[in-house]
């Protein structure tokens, strides 16, 4: 488990400070722009939440001890995909974006539970 589950630690991170630092990235994907392309005030303290609560869940994946620890910090972040699979696939404004949303998220819970199997 340990080496997949630190590479999508990483990944995790990574993606979730940049989504901190350009809440685009996010937002245009969930339809969540404005008509100009462009992120409200409210759009962009979302995403800064939820980049937030990815970044430490990415961090604790890359430095967690093996074995309990590390464990633990891969099902959160497989519950956390999950949660916002069910949360935007269910709320976001377009259903095309919820749809793509959706499975995205479905995809990333998915190939992180399945980190667990891998020595």
């Amino acid at each position: 488990m340990p080496a997949l589950t630190r590479v999508l630690g990483a990944a995790t991170a990574a993606y979730s400070v940049t989504i901190i630092a350009a809440p685009k990235v996010l937002a245009k994907p969930c339809g969540l722009t404005t008509p100009a392309g462009d992120v409200t005030e409210e759009v962009r303290t979302l995403i800064g939440g939820i980049g937030a609560r990815d970044a430490a869940i990415g961090l604790a994946m890359m430095f967690a001890a093996p074995g309990r620890p590390l464990q633990v910090a891969l099902a959160a972040r497989v519950a956390s995909d999950t949660a916002d699979a069910l949360v935007f696939g269910n709320g976001l404004p377009d259903r095309s974006a919820r749809r793509k949303v959706a499975i995205f998220a479905v995809a990333w819970a998915a190939l992180c539970a399945a980190s667990a199997l891998v020595p």
